[in-house]
């Protein structure tokens, strides 16, 4: 490996899960990033050495941690954070930039929150695997897309299952069956008339108690979740049809084409025709 190695991720719409870049770097004595925010999930693993992470906390107020080889620490997006190579034992560290809708539910069974920012496995043959994997992917940036994704979900079960809470409460928590249910509702149905209604009442709860646990669990709310669901299958049909722009709009719930193409525009910037011919 050289000193320093940095991939960006092609972005093919992955939905539950995607990322972003990816790298590696021996970082130089002093060496300091920051003062900065991400706008989605960043963890580094540290190989070797040693430096400090300065990071805010959930109520903005800045804190300091110490973080050495075979810890890690995870960077929550909007969080204001530096960090620097320690003078005499500098880092070598991987890192993997990642997000999608089901990861703050997912970190939600793990102490890794921005209170508690660092990496501490209870498993070494855990951490080890996790390593392999950000290694493999970090080696590898000429795989497709779908096969490092492939390798991003390990990473990401290694992760959750070295770093699982050890205050968590048993994992059949109802809550979680109801965000279960309505999610496999959205997949098989997202392309019908359904609303919030419709998925809080196969759940069987109201649709008041069931937007807020689907908040407090995704990240986002309910129309948010189904928009972007809808959306990101309006992108797949844009790039491997030829159906015109009304017809993917009616594919993914929209009867009206230009409710449809507002939706998209909100979403990606611009409408489904130019997306399309930027797409090609």
């Amino acid at each position: 490996m050289s000193n320093t190695f940095f991939n960006i991720f092609p972005n093919e719409n992955f939905i539950d899960l995607c990322m972003y870049q990816f790298g590696y770097e021996q970082c130089d004595p002093g060496h300091s990033f920051g003062p900065a925010t991400r706008n989605h999930y960043l963890f580094h693993y540290v190989l070797s050495g040693t430096g400090t992470l300065m990071a805010n906390n959930s109520k903005g107020e800045t804190r300091t941690y110490s973080v050495k080889s075979g810890q890690g620490f995870m960077i929550f997006p909007g969080q204001i954070n530096t960090y620097i190579a320690d003078e005499q034992l500098p880092w070598k560290y991987m890192w993997i930039e990642f997000d999608g809708l089901r990861v703050k539910e997912a970190l939600s069974v793990t102490d890794l929150c921005k209170d508690a920012p660092v990496y501490h496995s209870h498993s070494k043959e855990l951490r080890e695997k996790l390593a392999d994997e950000m290694l493999y992917i970090v080696n590898h940036p000429q795989e497709s897309s779908f096969h490092l994704i492939g390798h991003l979900y390990l990473f990401l079960d290694y992760l959750l299952q070295s770093a699982k809470s050890t205050k968590l409460v048993s994992s059949g928590r109802m809550s979680d069956y109801y965000i279960k249910e309505a999610i496999n509702y959205i997949e098989q149905n997202f392309q019908n008339n359904i609303s919030i209604e419709d998925i809080a009442a196969v759940c069987g709860i109201n649709r008041s108690y069931f937007g807020k646990i689907f908040r407090n669990s995704i990240g986002r709310s309910p129309q948010e979740f189904l928009m972007n669901y809808r959306m990101v299958k309006a992108t797949e049909l844009l790039k491997l049809t030829s159906l015109s722009i009304a017809d993917v709009g009616s594919a993914v719930g929209y009867e009206n084409q230009l409710h449809f193409s507002r939706a998209f525009k909100n979403i990606y910037g611009v409408s489904p025709r130019e997306w399309k011919n930027q797409n090609k």
